[in-house]
């Protein structure tokens, strides 16, 4: 870190290099410690701590200054860097500290509510006064981490010809996924802008504009119900491309990966990226985002248990559904009460049940199905799943094959986590490829209909296109997503660039000519003016650094986050607003808001 202006430097900063140096400093007090003629100030700023050491003999009045400072007053310290005495090696700053000569008082400081750096203070209290738990140590380090990481982003796709250039905030809502958030007009009485969920459609303007790559750091907003990995505003590494293939898209995003490893952990990550298609991710690890530093791989297991005389499985396999299993290693030592928590764990992603098979070491079996099953068709089932002498083996069976695999590779997670199973330091990437171009869903009426899987602008492969008036639930698209350690970090996908292609994308999610007019008009006036073949891919800034930083929640890598409900704690929003700006705008509250 350079030196600031005017001689000043960052308290964390200095280093042997430093001794001898005249130094100003400014920060926080951490600490304050009276040892007689001497006071012990350890001050804080952004980059880490540095003691600093007040002398009664050397300067009677300093000292007694430095007397009156407490936790988290403000100061400006000017002294001369020296090799300490007592050399604290737990901090970067250890070996030195400033003999102060100077001493200036910003501001007092009332005690706050908790200890900056405790790790035992309540969430919510901490969102409430965010001003000072952001100044808690692991935090400022990940938000100068979160800075770090936009920087490289800019930097690289800089040096690949990309523009940064910004979209509207406001824009048109356009229903189709998850909720928007509206905001009424008050030129335009009755009508509303929507923030966008995601850039999209005005990336896919900007190719057909000619700016043949795009890029923006982009804030995004989706009125949905929250968890631990998501926000309703986040922020997106939005990108797209012209002229380009699926191949093309991912050979840029692979050389991005490789310099953010390379750079923030110093990893050399094998490129090319391997690639899994959607179907064999969810047969083999039961997720569309699988976690490859470990097994506990999935087996099919309908052709084994056909008419097995067992109801769960037979009852599964005559709905044409699924059942499938995975063989843990060395799971023969959990207790009954472990599965049973086991059997309960997979019934909240709705499965029915869990069917298990012990081997004890000696290869003595114990099962909750053995009973209902001939020897032959449990030696069978051992055989095809690994299972053996020590080993566990666990199963789901289901009427809803989907249903089957989600529950199932949540468990081989669990069950990792539960075993220690999950290497350290390991970084496993894999781009997910082929998924469904539609899925089923309810819509607003309870009505079963298609739902573009990605979204209406993906295309499809190209000899899936004859399904689209026969069967568009077996189309595949050109879509990707990036999985590193079974957390998908983005995904996109190569556009429909035809507008005879899209009309029947469009027509197959059931859209009247009118709708699509009122809805995409914008999108089918642009297409019949040149489109390039394009692309792109979106990532999610949020959950990189979460990553980078090794923090499991997405609220410890911003700034100011939303908790649960979607409100913000220290500003109290959303909050109540005068009934005049409500009458400006046209808006009148029902009895029951």
């Amino acid at each position: 870190m350079n030196p600031l202006k005017h001689g000043r430097v960052y308290c964390g900063t200095l280093r042997d290099e430093h001794i001898g140096q005249s130094v100003t400093v400014c920060g926080w007090v951490a600490r304050a410690r009276d040892l007689g003629g001497l006071i012990f100030v350890d001050l804080r700023d952004r980059e880490g701590v540095v003691q600093c050491v007040f002398d009664q003999t050397v300067n009677a009045p300093l000292f007694d200054k430095a007397a009156q400072l407490r936790a988290e007053y403000t100061v400006r310290v000017r002294g001369t860097v020296r090799l300490r005495s007592s050399i604290n090696d737990k901090i970067p700053t250890g070996r030195v500290e400033i003999v102060a000569d100077e001493l200036e008082l910003f501001s007092a400081a009332e005690t706050p509510p908790f200890e900056i750096n405790s790790t035992s203070v309540n969430e919510a209290l901490r969102l409430k006064y965010r001003y000072l738990d952001l100044r808690r140590e692991q935090l400022q380090k990940t938000i100068a981490l979160r800075h770090r990481i936009a920087q490289i982003t800019r930097s690289y796709f800089d040096g690949e010809g990309f523009l940064e250039i910004e979209t509207p905030i406001l824009t048109k809502s356009t229903p189709e996924g998850a909720r928007d958030y509206l905001v009424p007009s008050r030129v335009h009485p009755g009508e509303f802008y929507a923030l966008p969920q995601s850039p999209q459609q005005y990336k896919q303007m900007l190719m057909l504009s000619g700016f043949d790559r795009y890029m923006q750091i982009a804030r995004c907003f989706r009125d949905e119900d929250l968890r631990f990995d998501r926000q309703p505003e986040f922020t997106q590494i939005d990108l797209e491309m012209s002229f380009v293939d699926l191949d093309d898209v991912l050979e840029i995003q692979e050389g991005f990966l490789k310099r953010l490893m390379r750079e923030l952990k110093g990893v050399e990550i094998e490129t090319p990226i391997m690639r899994m298609s959607y179907q064999e991710a969810m047969s083999r690890y039961g997720s569309d985002k699988p976690d490859l530093r470990f097994g506990y791989e999935l087996h099919m297991l309908n052709e084994l248990v056909q008419n097995s005389g067992f109801a769960v499985f037979d009852g599964a396999l005559a709905s044409g559904g699924l059942v499938a299993g995975i063989s843990i290693e060395g799971g023969a030592r959990m207790s009954r009460k472990e599965i049973d928590s086991l059997g309960e764990y997979v019934k909240t992603y709705r499965a029915k049940g869990l069917a298990w098979l012990k081997i004890s070491e000696a290869g003595e079996q114990s099962s909750s199905f053995a009973k209902f099953v001939s020897p032959e068709t449990l030696a069978a089932l051992c055989e095809a799943c690994g299972t053996k002498a020590g080993d566990l083996l666990l199963i789901v069976a289901d009427a809803d094959v989907e249903l089957a695999q989600n529950a199932l590779g949540q468990l081989r997670c669990e069950v990792a986590r539960r075993m220690n199973a999950i290497p350290e330091n390991v970084w496993k990437f894999l781009w997910v490829v082929d998924f469904p171009l539609f899925e089923y869903g309810e819509d607003d009426d309870g009505n079963t209909r298609l739902y573009a899987k990605h979204h209406p602008f993906t295309a499809p492969r190209d000899e899936d296109l004859p399904l689209f008036e026969t069967n568009p639930i077996a189309m595949r698209a050109k879509a990707y997503d990036i999985v590193l350690n079974g957390t998908e970090l983005g995904g996109g996908s190569i556009r429909i660039h035809r507008s005879d292609v899209q009309d029947r994308m469009f027509r197959a999610l059931g859209f009247s000519e009118e709708e699509i007019m009122a809805r995409f008009g914008h999108m089918i006036n642009a297409f019949r003016y040149g489109a390039p073949p394009h692309g792109g891919i979106a990532y999610g800034l949020d959950r990189i650094v979460m990553h980078m930083a090794n923090t499991e929640s997405i609220r410890d890598v911003i700034a100011f986050p939303k908790v649960q409900n979607a409100s913000e704690l220290l500003f109290a929003s959303p909050s109540p607003v005068e009934e005049s700006q409500l009458r400006i705008l046209g808006i009148e509250l029902s009895k029951k808001s």
